[in-house]
């Protein structure tokens, strides 16, 4: 804990970003919870959850690829902030139209849309800017914060969200979440270290060469495969339980998510302050095989106990993933491009849950809970067999993929390395 609380004290501007974003991803997980009571209450409303899980994550696709090459080409910092103004006016035309009239029943969808298509310019941005703002032994820290901030954050949101339906509605849930995502803006433009583009390398860094990484494609095909499992899980499977099999109704579903980002937050601690002794393709085979299992425990619904515990075991097993993957790709791709290839890495990986949503969602129609388990357990345990095979290699895909390791400073009027 003691190296966590050290990074975040000495670079005030990795600081200002991770507290930026935390507090974001903690509205955002209150507004799935609104978009998914504002849907189910709709008539039809567990096949328009599908619906919603498609709107939610499918424009990730076409915005991913479209946010990457501007990463590189702009400053961060202004890219940031403007996904912030955008996405927080997309949110925040719920509570207006509830405020003035009433919501149409096609607007969960729209922002829902319009939240994908933006979501990944966020999580391009972060990562690809986390090496320029902390040390490159930092780097494993760093990416724990991050996930962190993505579990603690769920953590708040999800058990908020529960009294706040009751309390505020969810027109109004939404309304915070508008104003979360002022507070990023803010927060973005406090950080003084300008995130300007690196110069580029004149051989040996063309994106394509990076994509021939067994490394980095065979972790990510690994992850999509997770991510279609995990998609379904919580997309489509945990509102359905909540609402036809467990007791509580909302206060059932915040529950489940606030299991599952729990796990999250304990794992991303652990990967970030251990290192495995084994190779890192093998730890993260190995990890994805245990998260696998967790979706078994949805089988014990009615009970909640180990349909909960089954959320805690994903979350813990699937953030070392992604902390020991994303630091792999920082070590093996070139600064120059990574707005580009932390875009398309990860939208390939975020595009996958509608896969996943539209596998279950006719199951569960029919009462096939049996059946969507088995399938969500074999789509994240296969790819990972698979990945035991692929041997890690120690040098980066491209020559000058580590041009920036150097000490970074919080001072005023510095420049990017490169």
């Amino acid at each position: 804990m003691s190296a966590y609380l050290s990074l975040l004290k000495r670079r005030r501007d990795f600081r200002n970003l991770w507290l930026g974003a935390s507090v974001s991803v903690m509205g955002d997980s209150m507004t799935f919870v609104a978009l998914s009571w504002l849907v189910l209450a709709q008539p039809n409303g567990t096949a328009n959850m599908g619906i919603l899980a498609v709107c939610y994550t499918a424009p990730v696709l076409v915005g991913g690829l479209v946010a990457g090459p501007p990463l590189d080409r702009f400053d961060k910092r202004t890219a940031l902030i403007a996904d912030s103004v955008l996405r927080g006016v997309a949110v925040g035309s719920i509570p207006f139209t509830a405020a003035v009239a009433t919501v149409p029943a096609w607007l969960p969808f729209l922002v829902a849309t319009l939240h994908g298509l933006l979501k990944m310019l966020p999580m391009a941005a972060v990562p690809a800017a986390i090496p320029e703002l902390v040390a490159p032994k930092e780097r494993d820290a760093a990416n724990a914060l991050e996930s962190v901030s993505y579990s603690l954050s769920g953590i708040l949101g999800f058990t908020l969200a529960a009294p706040l339906l009751d309390t505020l509605g969810p027109a109004n849930i939404l309304a915070l979440d508008a104003a979360t995502y002022a507070c990023f803006a803010t927060a973005v433009a406090l950080i003084r270290r300008p995130l300007r583009p690196h110069e580029k390398p004149e051989t040996g860094t063309a994106p394509k060469t990076v994509f021939r990484d067994k490394v980095l494609v065979s972790t990510t095909l690994a992850f999509m495969a997770f991510n279609i499992a995990e998609g379904a899980m919580t997309m489509v499977v945990a509102p359905w339980l909540a609402k036809e099999r467990l007791p509580g109704d909302g206060a059932a579903l915040s529950l489940l998510m606030v299991a599952l980002s729990a796990g999250e937050l304990l794992g991303g601690l652990a990967a970030g302050a251990w290192r495995p002794r084994v190779g890192r393709l093998v730890a993260i085979a190995l990890v994805e095989l245990v998260a696998a299992a967790g979706f078994l425990a949805a089988l014990g619904s009615p009970d909640w106990i180990p349909v909960a515990t089954g959320f805690l075991v994903i979350g813990a097993f699937s953030a070392p993933m992604t902390v020991w993957a994303q630091s792999l790709r920082m070590e093996r791709i070139p600064p120059s491009h990574r707005g580009r290839v932390f875009s398309v890495f990860r939208t390939m990986m975020q595009a996958t849950p509608p896969i996943g949503a539209a596998l279950v969602t006719p199951l569960l129609v029919t009462g096939n809970l049996t059946g969507a388990v088995i399938l969500m357990t074999a789509l994240a345990a296969l790819p990972a067999f698979a990945l035991l095979l692929v041997r890690e290699s120690h040098e980066p895909a491209q020559t000058g993929a580590r041009e920036d390791d150097v000490e970074p400073s919080d001072g005023r009027g510095l420049h990017n390395c490169g």
